[in-house]
């Protein structure tokens, strides 16, 4: 039976953190994701879990110690925004190379400079490439959901999973939620066993090797295989987790694609606006649809273009910025997926939100108007949302 609470995100992941128990947090306070462990560090005081809480002196050191928590055969869990992501980046890499399955909260938020405490997904998106399986939740609830599910991910895949939510937008906001009991989530994932690990007696092992050219490669493959193996466990486990909580959704969720002519593609908190400039919309007749992606690593490449390859023309709404002079990072990997169809759709790239800009349903009517009257789609990478001296 499903308990019905209100909850902000934060409070929500806490609490998940709270039912799965893991065996090791180490964190460090960083805007706005500090009430996570501040949440969780209340429950340990009021002896609701059995939990080594270590209140280390940086990010930096949250990260190493779940790698050494990890690779002795604990459970380890850690929550992170920002800077302090950034500043776990060497050992995100050593935790994935190392194939052991942390599980990390991470309260989206912009990576300076300069300085914003706002929303932004700069953080996660440079850390696209760090091995690590990225799941984003659009509500609290997903937040929630996604976090209970990452430990059987991370455990069946050998790979370590950031489970992502909008900054103050679902971390802070409270919202009506649907929580699992606690023996049913225990139930869910289980007793942690693993095969090999450095306190297993009688079977020494060594973790984090240094690692010389004849194995450096091989090590980086195998990730490769991990990653490329990873869609079934991901999949199945979603499936199982349905079953639970009458709430499922695998890679990404279709929201009124049946005989949609043009699509937004879009990450986290903000598809919830554009569903309703979708809903607007079809209230006029016009067809549009919207794909939100719940996990962008690995990448479900094959599977959307699948879904996308009829569409006429696609918006992909990145909240983050790469450089690259081609665009950001989420339309790179949707315009690589699309280029094998037959028939390619046109597709635009917006950048949007960025330090918390504000992204409203007006803004995402005029999107989809714009590919509905077929207007220049040249200009395939472009900013909304930001004030341009150039227009004066």
């Amino acid at each position: 039976m499903s308990i019905k609470e209100r909850m902000s995100g934060n409070e929500a992941v806490a609490y998940a953190m709270k039912q799965v128990e893991p065996d090791v947090m180490a964190a460090f306070p960083i805007t706005p994701s500090t009430e996570i462990p501040q949440y969780f560090s209340k429950y340990l005081a009021d002896g609701q879990v059995d939990t080594e809480f270590i209140a280390v002196e940086s990010e930096h050191s949250a990260m190493s110690a779940c790698m050494g928590a990890a690779a002795s055969g604990a459970r380890a869990t850690t929550a992170t925004s920002s800077a302090g992501l950034a500043y776990m980046w060497e050992i995100l890499y050593v935790v994935s190379a190392s194939r052991l399955p942390v599980v990390m909260a991470v309260v989206n938020r912009a990576l300076s400079g300069p300085i914003n405490i706002n929303n932004d997904h700069s953080d996660t998106m440079g850390a696209r490439d760090s091995g690590w399986i990225q799941l984003y939740s659009e509500s609290n609830q997903e937040a929630y959901d996604n976090y209970i599910q990452a430990y059987s991910i991370a455990e069946a895949t050998r790979l370590p999973v950031m489970v992502c939510q909008d900054g103050f937008i679902t971390s802070h906001g409270v919202s009506n939620i649907e929580l699992l009991e606690d023996e049913v989530v225990k139930s869910f994932v289980g007793t942690y066993e693993p095969d090999n690990y450095m306190l297993k007696e009688n079977s020494p092992m060594m973790a984090g090797p240094f690692a010389t050219i004849p194995y450096y490669m091989e090590i980086k493959r195998a990730q490769a295989e991990a990653m490329n193996t990873s869609y079934n466990s991901i999949e199945n486990i979603a499936k199982e987790f349905a079953k639970i909580s009458g709430r499922g959704c695998s890679f990404f969720e279709e929201f009124m694609m049946e005989d949609a002519d043009c699509a937004i593609v879009i990450l986290s908190s903000s598809a919830g606006t554009a569903k309703e400039a979708v809903k607007s919309l079809r209230q006029e007749g016009k067809r549009v649809g919207l794909i939100k992606l719940r996990v962008f690593r690995p990448f479900p490449g094959k599977i959307i273009a699948d879904t996308l390859k009829n569409i006429k023309t696609i918006s992909v709404m990145d909240k983050a910025e790469s450089f690259s002079g081609m665009g950001g990072p989420l339309y790179s990997d949707i315009k690589n997926a699309l280029y094998e169809t037959d028939e390619k759709p046109s597709i635009i790239n917006y950048i949007y939100g960025l330090g918390g800009r504000d992204i409203k349903v007006e803004d995402f009517i005029s999107i989809f108007n714009d590919m509905l009257n077929g207007t220049d789609t040249k200009d395939t990478y472009r900013y909304i949302g930001v004030r341009d001296k150039r227009d004066e």
